[in-house]
């Protein structure tokens, strides 16, 4: 077999390393892949496959990008779960003979992205390392893009903990040691839900004294000290790891990483991902968007590190009252007085990503432009700044203190780069004229060559009678003097021809080729001394991370406080009352996403809520579907949600006992990728409920039970509020909608039990939905009618009340069997259903009596019909 060509040897020298990527490989202006990578992204990426030469019979598959639009491309790999080696040209090859130098600069993974256009502005993209060693699991995140890296250690118990700290993150890349593959449960937990990118990484980069030397480096002996972030052996190992892994992908800007945190679960609200997802907190249920969920809802923030960090906070509200006052008074005084928050709203508009772009400061990735918006940013810190300055609220005083003007980093860069740079940095002329003694001279005799071009075009033009004489150039002749063909007679004797074209010709002279040389080689030595100047200044700012990552930190709290404030004041939202009794009273509860999806002026009817540990421990809600059950145990969870993340809450008053963890089964679907019934998943949750939750949790339970038979789902479910009422067992406060109304029967056996009913107005067989949940046990399901709302046919409702009747009156089954027989020879009744039939609304609104009707009753169908169209 031939050899290889030189070129490919290095190709796969640099490819041996990097097996589990696809390499960018640089071949002029072109990243071009060979071999499998070639056919992996020629399919992914539409690409055409060809082939190259690469010194064997066969030609080496094939396919390639430019360079200066590879983003784009490297973004659809990652994203669909690839990772990107990027290997650049060490060396100008203008400069070198023979082959070029070159090496992989960067391993572009799902967790390491700091494009800006691959990323998510208001979503953090964390990467987690789990070292797993005996019965503790140590956890690291770090999101590069922002410098933040979080720590903590749990129990490694049945893996519940580990999952919903993983949730809580929701980390695009997942990194571990070898133990946790022998829970295999964990496998499909990261691929299925988490949807994560996933790799083992080997001990060596775990054990033995690396991990203490990176973390060290990273954020000094401290860390690693008794009382420091990473002083557990778990703890370290998990960082250790991460910071290898970074180091060893990344190459340059893992110092960026300049804020580590430990934190334990107990100063959080326990999440499970069931109740993220039925609580729908940053996205809807069924389709995934932003659009429909509370946080769509609650989120006024006006800057990229604003949007999330009110993410995190919803991801993880808060356990402990004190950190809750402390940020309800901050959002209290920015409510209270209105002048200061416009203010702080208008001043925080136009504040681009600190974060993100120090990110790519420190990383080497910023254009010029990048840099101009950040200075406009500092620019605006010293309003910013002074605004607060007399604020009472202990956090807003933090953030005064907090927020550094870093004005002399803004005049640097002032200083530095022209007002509207171009993006590129490839041509120079992005420096302002005054920074630097040298470049101004290389410009001022760039200048004057071109003044001299023009001078010297005059002169030629003068002294050979030749008047559309041109001096030009391109890149393949350099400057050349252009000639048309009707003055050919008139060219000098000295004039060398060096292009001829269809209707013109051109020369060169020994005079243009010395200030050709002059001129170019001022080009190159202008771009370099630029880029050198640039790199510089990069540096310089680079080195103020820590202040202008403190900075950013305090600019993104005041964000998320103004946007609570101004939340409060345009959806009439109030300031919840924070105790530690256990309490929980609502009066004019509303919810949040429901209230505002209604738009159009409709009304959303306010209810009220007391829960406590002692007589009001658990509310079974009983009532027909969609007269509002589950909307209301929903938006009772929601609030208390809400109070302990430090906002304002939809209710007249709210009494919010902190509670420890909100826990959820609602609905009810089948988990195909496990083989799960419906009522497995539901039991499943269940149990995981019963588990975890404490005296302390709230607990949400809708419809529990009815995934299996009537008798067995009823018992099942009685069994659950009876241990639950228990407070030697459990003794949670508990919200209950259920369709079983014997479960009612439960309020005169146990004391802590009381139920409530979603209100309905019957007239006839005709229902109005009040929307009120108000005390008492409901005294009919309403079945039937509300399939008439859903708009089944009438001769199906007649026929369902025939049946209602018989199975009422207890009627053998033959005669039931007789008459269903019959059935089907009723004249009213047609063979087979219409194509075509009146809408719900037109069926309903044939039935109604107007003449009975109050001002009341005929409002709220008005909105029923609203509701149904």
């Amino acid at each position: 077999m031939a050899p290889l060509s030189p070129m490919m040897q290095q190709y796969f020298e640099i490819k041996e390393q990097h097996k589990d990527q696809i390499l960018f490989f640089r071949l002029g202006d072109f990243y071009e892949m060979f071999f499998d990578d070639a056919v992996t992204a020629s399919r992914e990426l539409e690409l055409v496959l060809t082939g190259r030469d690469c010194g064997q019979e066969e030609r080496a598959p094939m396919c390639g990008v430019p360079y200066h639009s590879c983003d784009a491309y490297i973004a659809r790999l990652i994203k669909k779960g690839y990772k990107v080696a990027i290997c650049e040209q060490m060396e100008d090859p203008k400069l070198v003979k023979g082959l070029v130098k070159r090496e992989v600069i960067r391993v572009v993974t799902p967790g390491t992205l700091i494009e800006a256009n691959m990323l998510d502005e208001g979503a953090n993209n964390y990467i987690a390392s789990i070292y797993v060693e005996k019965e503790r699991v140590g956890l690291a995140f770090a999101d590069i893009s922002t410098g933040q890296v979080f720590v903590t250690a749990l129990p490694l118990g049945d893996l519940s903990a580990l999952k919903n700290e993983l949730t809580r993150f929701s980390p695009s890349e997942v990194v571990f040691n070898d133990a946790l593959l022998s829970f295999a449960e964990m496998g499909g937990f990261l691929k299925d839900r988490l949807r994560c990118c996933a790799d083992v990484l080997g001990e060596a980069a775990y054990l033995g004294e690396l991990p203490n030397r990176l973390i060290t480096g990273q954020f000094g002996a401290a860390a690693c000290a008794p009382g420091g972030a990473a002083d557990e052996p778990q703890v370290a190992y998990a960082l250790g790891g991460l910071l290898h892994y970074l180091h060893e992908t990344q190459k340059t800007g893992v110092e960026r990483l300049v804020s580590l945190e430990r934190y334990s679960e107990e100063r959080y609200m326990l999440l499970d991902a069931t109740a993220r997802r039925n609580l729908e907190l940053t996205q809807t249920m069924h389709s995934g968007e932003k659009r429909g969920s509370l946080l769509w809802v609650i989120d006024k923030t006006e800057t990229a590190m604003g949007k999330r960090l009110l993410r995190r906070y919803l991801e993880q509200p808060l356990a402990h009252p004190v950190m809750i006052e402390k940020r309800l008074n901050a959002v209290d005084e920015i409510f209270s007085d209105s002048m200061l928050r416009l203010d702080l709203t208008e001043r925080l508009k136009g504040i681009y990503d600190l974060e993100r772009l120090l990110t790519r400061i420190v990383c080497g990735a910023t254009n010029p432009r990048e840099l101009c918006s950040f200075a406009a940013t500092l620019k605006k810190l010293p309003d910013v700044k002074q605004r607060i300055s007399g604020c009472r609220a202990k956090l807003l005083a933090e953030i005064y203190e907090q927020i550094d003007p870093l004005q002399e980093v803004a005049a640097l860069i002032s200083e530095a780069i022209m007002d509207d740079p171009p993006v590129s940095t490839k041509e120079g002329w992005f420096i302002r004229d005054g920074y630097h003694a040298g470049l101004d001279e290389i410009r001022r005799m760039l200048t004057h060559t071109k003044e001299y071009l023009a001078q010297t075009e005059a002169a030629e033009r003068e002294r050979t009678g030749i008047k559309n004489l041109r001096i030009g150039f391109n890149k393949v002749f350099g400057y050349y003097i252009e000639i048309t063909n009707s003055y050919k007679e008139l060219v000098p004797k000295e004039y060398i021809r060096k292009q001829t074209l269809a209707n013109c010709e051109r020369y060169i002279t020994q005079e243009l080729k010395n200030l050709e040389d002059k001129i170019l080689s001022g080009r190159e030595r202008l771009v370099v001394l630029e880029l050198r100047l640039y790199e510089d200044l990069r540096n310089r700012i680079a080195a103020e991370t820590s202040r202008i990552q403190q900075t950013a930190d305090a600019l993104a709290r005041l964000d998320v406080f103004t946007s609570f404030a101004a939340l409060a004041a345009e959806k009439d939202y109030s300031r919840p009352q924070i105790t530690t009794d256990g309490s929980i009273i609502i009066e004019d509860g509303r919810h949040p996403v429901v209230e505002e999806m209604l738009g159009g002026g409709a009304r959303f009817v306010a209810n009220d809520c007391t829960l406590d540990g002692d007589q009001n421990r658990i509310a079974i809600i009983t009532g027909p579907n969609m007269a509002g059950k589950s909307t209301y145990i929903r938006q009772i969870a929601v609030i208390v949600l809400l109070a302990q993340i430090g906002s304002f809450v939809p209710a007249r008053r709210a009494v919010i006992g902190v509670v420890d963890g909100i826990y959820t089964r609602v609905g009810a679907s089948d988990d195909l990728s496990t083989g799960q019934s419906t009522f497995m998943v539901e039991m499943n949750e269940v149990a995981q409920i019963l588990k975890n939750a404490t005296k302390d949790s709230l607990l949400i339970l809708d419809e529990v039970g009815r995934g299996t038979s009537t008798f067995d789902g009823m018992s099942i479910a009685r069994a659950m509020l009876e241990y639950i009422a228990d407070r030697k067992k459990l003794g949670a406060k508990t919200l209950f909608a259920t369709h079983y109304h014997e479960l009612t029967e439960l309020e005169s056996l146990l004391p802590c039990v009381k139920n409530y009913n979603t209100a309905v107005k019957k007239r006839g067989e005709d229902i109005t939905f009040l929307r009120r949940i108000v005390p008492g046990a409901v005294d009919d399901s309403y079945g039937i009618e509300v399939s008439r709302l859903a708009g089944i046919p009438d001769w199906i409702i007649r026929r369902a009340h025939e049946i209602l009747a018989d199975l009422e009156a207890d009627r053998p089954i033959s005669e039931r069997r007789a008459t269903m027989k019959a059935a089907p020879e009723r004249q009213d009744q047609p063979e087979q259903l219409a194509l075509v039939h009146d809408s719900p609304v037109e069926d309903a609104m044939r039935r109604l009596d107007l003449n009975t009707l109050t001002p009341l009753e005929a409002l709220n169908k008005l909105y029923e019909f609203k509701a149904m169209l």
